[in-house]
C-alpha cells in the first residue's frame, strides 16, 4: 500500500472524556499500523471542520477521526469548501471513540481499536453517498451542512438536544432514557413533506428520519434496508403515535422490524423537503448533533465521499 499523507483529528472530550485518558494507547495503536502521521486535538465545537479543511489544503490524503458521530460529521464537513470537495480522492478513516458511534455500525466497522485500524489500512477506499441539508439555524439564518449517516426531525431532535445538554452539564444520561422522558410530554407536529417533488398528505409526525445509513439513536435500526451507496435516502416516517403506543412498539426499532407497523412508512428518494405549520417549532438533528429547525431540504449526493473501510 502506498504511504498516504495522514492527519489524525482527535476529539479528547468524546466518550465522556475517555478518549483523552486513552490517547496514549490509541496513538500507539495507530503508530503500529501507520508509522508517519500528524495529530491534533479539537478544542471547541466545530473545530474539527477547520482542522480537516486545513489538513486537506496541505495535501493530506487520509484523515483519521478519533471520536463519535458528531466528530465524524464535523470532519466530513471539513472536506468541503464553497460546496466542493477540496480533494475528491481524499478519504476518511474512523477510530470509534464516542458515546454514539452509529455511523461505524452502519458501515460495519468493528468497535475494537486494533480491528478498526486494520480496516483503515487494509480495506479498500470506497465511495459512499453523502447528504446535504439546507435548514434554519436557531437564530433564523439559512445554513447548509453535510451529513454521512442519518438526519431526523421531530422527537429525535428534542432527544438529542436533551442528551447533549446533559453531556455539557457532565450528567450521564442514556439516549433511551431521554427518549422515554421526552416522549411523555412530546406533541406530534403537523408537517408538510415532499419526496422528489411529490407531496405527501399533511400529517402529524412523531419522527421523520432521512436515512443514508441504517442505524441511529445509539443502535436503533431505523432504516434497516438503507444502503450507503445506492444514491437514495430511505425516508422513514412515524405518524401520529402516542406515548403508550410507542412503548408497545418502539422496541421494534432496535431490531429493525418496525416497518410493518401501519403508522410507519418507508419512501425512497433523492430530495426530501419538510415544512412545519407556522406555529410549530420542529427540531432537526444531523449525525447526533442538534443544529437547527425546520423547514429543511435534504439532498443526496451519490457516491461522492471516500471512506476507508466500507464493509
Amino acid at each position: 500500500m502506498r504511504r498516504l499523507k495522514t492527519q489524525v483529528i482527535v476529539n479528547p472530550e468524546s466518550a465522556k472524556g475517555q478518549t483523552r485518558k486513552r490517547w496514549l494507547q490509541i496513538k500507539a495503536a495507530i503508530r503500529s499500523f501507520i508509522q508517519e502521521f500528524k495529530y491534533e486535538f479539537t478544542e471547541k465545537p466545530l473545530h474539527a471542520i477547520d482542522l480537516a479543511r486545513a489538513a486537506l489544503k496541505d495535501g493530506t490524503e487520509l484523515v483519521i477521526g478519533v471520536g463519535g458521530d458528531g466528530t465524524m460529521n464535523e470532519i466530513a464537513n471539513g472536506f468541503y469548501e464553497e460546496k466542493r470537495l477540496i480533494n475528491p480522492e481524499a478519504a476518511l478513516g474512523i477510530v470509534p471513540s464516542g458515546t454514539g458511534c452509529d455511523l461505524t455500525r452502519s458501515l460495519n466497522i468493528p468497535p475494537r481499536l486494533k480491528d478498526a485500524m486494520e480496516v483503515i489500512t487494509s480495506a479498500p477506499t470506497s465511495p459512499m453517498d453523502v447528504g446535504k441539508v439546507l435548514f434554519n439555524s436557531p437564530a433564523g439564518r439559512l445554513e447548509e451542512r453535510y451529513f454521512l449517516n442519518v438526519a431526523d426531525f421531530g422527537v429525535g431532535g428534542e432527544v438529542v438536544r436533551k442528551v447533549n445538554q446533559k453531556r455539557l452539564e457532565r450528567r450521564a444520561s442514556s439516549y433511551v432514557r431521554c427518549l422515554v422522558t421526552t416522549m411523555i410530554q412530546y406533541k406530534n407536529k403537523r408537517i408538510q413533506i415532499k419526496v422528489d417533488g411529490r407531496e405527501l398528505p399533511r400529517e402529524e409526525y412523531l419522527i421523520g428520519a432521512v436515512a443514508n445509513g441504517s442505524i441511529f439513536g445509539k443502535g436503533m435500526k431505523i432504516a434497516p434496508q438503507a444502503k450507503l451507496d445506492d444514491g437514495l435516502f430511505d425516508f422513514i416516517s412515524v405518524k401520529g403515535m402516542r406515548f403508550l403506543e410507542f412503548c408497545r412498539h418502539g422496541w421494534k426499532i432496535f431490531l429493525g422490524t418496525h416497518l410493518t407497523h401501519p403508522k410507519i412508512s418507508l419512501i425512497r428518494g433523492q430530495r426530501i423537503e419538510a415544512f412545519p405549520e407556522e406555529d410549530e417549532t420542529v427540531l432537526l438533528e444531523l449525525d447526533g448533533e442538534q443544529l437547527g429547525v425546520l423547514p429543511a431540504t435534504f439532498e443526496v449526493i451519490p457516491q461522492s465521499f471516500m471512506i476507508k473501510g466500507f464493509l
